[in-house]
């Protein structure tokens, strides 16, 4: 498959602040092609997670366009979007506080199919529910249980067999495994693959765990502050990270060897504030190879290789 099932254009989302406009989203574009995955990374408070909700119309944007499968859905009203939510979903970061503690594993799993209609009868609907909990690894057993007597890695296969039982094409993963041990991340992560693949869905994932993000995706896109500052293949950006934000996320990867050591890349300088921000590149303040004229001038994602965006002038010295 590689057609775009999903195509974002110029979006942008500001929240009104005492102190003016902060510019959580401000004018992201990619794309994603049906089957694939878009990992989305950057540190706490970069937008990634607002991205995601704006795509789904979870929240509403300043200005943009969302594109999913060849419709603007940017202009769609409330009923349309209700409609298209049998399409789109999505799994929340922590898997206890997105699912209601006072429901049943079975009642959380069959309100979609309850909302949209999906199923004739009370013994379709224990049918597909039962389907649903063997297919993301659930005991029958906890068909009657309830949240709280469940562990994290449990729990957040309830938001995933939820996700999945209208049988969507595209879902949006708020970092689905950060609140989870590492064992059972691998689980989990193994598990959504295995669904891709067998369902021939596409995700976007939203992470700040670039391990993570390299074990699943097939391209990603690095945030800061609201902006996509690089776009590339996952390996390819693994191999050349060009923008000099990237290089430092990937020197904090730790390296499991007593022997090797990869020479940090650490970041000083103050943050630019989101609120009301100036013309000029939000990394300029703390990266190494600044400029004056990256204080002053807004960068773009441009194409420097096939596939591979950098929104930045200048290439650092070691990777030119």
């Amino acid at each position: 498959m590689s057609e775009k099932l999903l195509e974002v254009n110029g979006l942008k989302k500001y929240f009104k602040v005492k102190n003016g406009l902060l510019h959580a989203v401000d004018d992201v574009s990619f794309s994603i092609k049906a089957g694939e995955t878009l990992g989305v990374v950057g540190e706490s408070g970069c937008g990634k997670s607002t991205t995601g909700r704006l795509v789904l119309r979870l929240l509403e944007p300043t200005s943009g366009k969302i594109y999913f499968d060849g419709q603007d859905i940017s202009v769609f009203s409330k009923a349309q979007m209700q409609d298209m939510r049998r399409q789109m979903q999505i799994i929340f970061q922590d898997p206890y506080a997105s699912i209601n503690p006072r429901m049943t594993v079975s009642e959380i799993i069959a309100e979609p199919l309850r909302i949209h209609k999906l199923t004739k009868s009370k013994e379709e609907l224990d049918q597909r529910v039962s389907q649903l909990m063997d297919t993301v690894g659930l005991a029958e057993r906890l068909y009657n249980a309830y949240p709280h007597e469940l562990d994290g890695g449990r729990r957040q296969r309830i938001g995933i067999a939820r996700a999945l039982s209208v049988n969507p094409k595209f879902i949006v993963c708020d970092e689905p495994v950060s609140a989870l041990d590492v064992s059972i991340q691998a689980q989990i992560l193994n598990l959504m693959q295995d669904l891709q693949e067998e369902l021939g869905l596409t995700y976007m994932f939203i992470t700040h765990d670039l391990s993570v993000v390299k074990h699943i995706s097939d391209n990603i896109a690095v945030m800061y502050l609201g902006q996509m500052v690089e776009l590339a293949p996952s390996k390819e950006l693994f191999a050349n990270p060009i923008h000099p934000y990237t290089q430092a996320l990937l020197s904090a990867i730790p390296v499991p060897s007593l022997k090797k050591r990869r020479e940090r890349l650490l970041l000083s300088g103050e943050i630019t504030s989101p609120v009301n921000p100036k013309p000029g590149c939000r990394f300029a303040n703390r990266c190494p190879y600044a400029q004056e004229s990256c204080h002053c001038q807004d960068n773009t994602l441009t194409e420097v290789s096939p596939g591979h965006f950098v929104a930045c002038k200048l290439k650092a010295p070691e990777f030119q």
